[in-house]
């Protein structure tokens, strides 16, 4: 099971978001993972990813340092290797991918290294098929996400649940995602600079800036999830 699968959006929306995962099972492969899952970042490095994650330390967003100012006046994003090779126990790793190409790459040639890991691949469930099969990969299963329940009128508008969800652990609030918004409308800040404050907050590193400026900028967007008043 992946947080990922949580994303909201139409499939418009989600034409750009790709993430990969390695994982090791405990006690049956977790043992010599490190140096395998390093080898997972270090090929995902050679096929220009926009963010990379280590679910034990963050991913390439995160701070050094931390301060009532940190989230805004920071440096922006860590080295690559730096999430390599911080790799030092069994943890998942990732790799999100805003250009099929790129992720076809990437899975062609985790398929020929052979690393010994499980690989998840989480986007769109007939697109990541295709894209697969391209690769060389027949894929093993499949997990769905069946999507919001309970009293819908207390969710966010949409262009907030978009942005919040693509932190599958809510570490993004409704708030800070509404407040990005309001600054990109109001020309207070660019949109990258919001996408990049949010990826701060996703633990995971699996946070697609691509998209969220995508989002950002008004582009296009899913139904609303909340029954019409």
């Amino acid at each position: 099971m992946t947080n990922t699968l949580h994303r909201y959006g139409a499939p418009e929306t989600l034409i750009d978001d790709y993430i990969v995962f390695a994982m090791a099972a405990r006690g049956i492969n977790d043992e010599g993972s490190p140096a395998k899952l390093q080898r997972f970042t270090e090929i995902a490095m050679r096929h220009d990813p926009i963010n990379l994650g280590d679910a034990t330390r963050g991913g390439i967003f995160r701070s050094s340092r931390l301060n009532p100012l940190a989230h805004w006046r920071r440096r922006k994003r860590l080295r690559r290797a730096a999430i390599r090779d911080g790799v030092n126990a069994p943890t998942v790793v990732s790799a999100v991918f805003d250009r099929e190409e790129n992720l076809v790459a990437f899975l062609r040639d985790l398929r020929d290294a052979d690393i010994g890991l499980s690989i998840n691949v989480s986007s769109l469930l007939g697109r990541a098929d295709e894209l697969a099969r391209e690769a060389g990969i027949t894929r093993h299963s499949i997990e769905y996400s069946l999507g919001f329940f309970g009293n819908l009128d207390r969710l966010p508008d949409r262009d907030t649940l978009t942005l919040s969800t693509m932190c599958g652990h809510g570490m993004l609030s409704f708030g800070l995602a509404r407040k990005m918004l309001d600054w990109v409308r109001a020309g207070r800040k660019k949109p990258e600079e919001c996408a990049e404050t949010m990826a701060r907050f996703c633990s995971c590193g699996v946070f697609n800036t691509t998209r969220a400026c995508r989002i950002l900028r008004g582009h296009p967007r899913g139904p609303d999830p909340r029954p019409a008043q």
